[in-house]
């Protein structure tokens, strides 16, 4: 199988490098022309045989996508096919498969998980378009997927099944990942366990939340056992949002995943506006005592009789 793939930066180059190792033909375009293999998506289109020619766009959710969704629909012909595996929002599936339709071009969409381990490991992949479609990508995916029976699903004949099923797995990993940070810092915060690590380590066997996100928090305790050379900081990608966006569009509880969210939301605060107005009430009310913007961190707990 002949095909582009476009945006070759951590996933794309390590995925066009997997479906080689494959024997797929991969022709590459990237802005950095140290990694490109043409100058253009023109010579890219060019490079690639005669129809079906597949495409798949490996860049920023966004603009970035839809501006390269708009010029490969006038280098592309009828029977052509484009696949967005980027984090794109699934809403955008459907306009993009719109607007390519009225020229006979095929669309589907891709989430993709596997991060910078997916060269050695495969990458998990959902789909979502007509079967048709997805045929014509199918060599691709099985090139990617990790060895064995799972790791790719076609998720739905309707264009954006993928990136909401991809959007969903991104939402759990948000509560996964809250979760072992909470439980890491209340066993930090006690005096009678004496080594952390060892206890996630420990939880790697046998345990029913043993995890590839375990394996990897322990990997980040053995180069930095207290995470004292990073700030408690936390980025989004959007997905956690989307993910509680589209929870309240189908009136479905995710306490935990929106909780988590949330969590990330605070790590951007270096002083809470919300915690000051907490702390206001409870003085007025309780006479609790409140600390001056220029005073140490307040002992935790409290000790006097008034309610919190």
């Amino acid at each position: 199988m002949h095909i582009g793939l476009i945006g070759l930066g951590k996933m794309g180059g390590n995925m066009r490098e997997r479906m080689r190792n494959a024997g797929l033909t991969v022709v590459g375009y990237d802005r950095n022309p140290d990694v490109s293999d043409v100058g253009s998506l023109e010579e890219l289109v060019g490079a690639l045989p005669d129809s079906p020619k597949v495409v798949w766009v490996m860049v920023p959710a966004g603009e970035p996508t839809q501006a390269t969704v708009e010029e490969l629909s006038d280098l592309l012909g009828e029977g052509d096919l484009i696949v967005d595996g980027g984090n794109s929002r699934w809403t955008d599936d459907q306009l993009h498969a719109d607007m390519l339709a009225k020229k006979g071009i095929g669309f589907v969409d891709c989430g993709v998980s596997g991060g910078v381990w997916g060269l050695k490991n495969g990458y998990a992949l959902m789909t979502g378009g007509s079967d048709e479609d997805v045929a014509k990508a199918q060599p691709a995916f099985d090139a990617l997927k990790p060895e064995g029976e799972f790791g790719w699903v076609h998720a739905g004949r309707k264009v954006g099944a993928g990136h909401f099923a991809k959007m969903v797995h991104n939402g759990i990993e948000y509560a996964i990942m809250q979760s072992y940070a909470e439980g890491w810092e209340l066993l930090q915060a006690v005096d009678e366990v004496e080594n952390v690590t060892e206890v996630f380590r420990s939880w790697r066997e046998g345990t029913v939340i043993r995890s590839w996100l375990l394996d990897l928090l322990v990997n980040a305790l053995d180069e930095d056992d207290d995470l004292e050379k990073i700030r408690g900081y936390a980025d989004d990608s959007g997905e956690g949002r989307w993910t509680v966006e589209a929870a309240i569009d189908n009136a479905v509880p995710l306490p935990a995943i929106a909780a988590s969210l949330f969590a990330r939301f605070s790590s951007r605060q270096d002083d809470s506006p919300a915690m000051k107005a907490v702390a206001a009430m409870r003085n007025q009310f309780g006479g609790h005592a409140v600390h001056p913007e220029d005073s140490p961190t307040a002992h935790p707990g409290h000790t006097d009789d008034a309610p919190a």
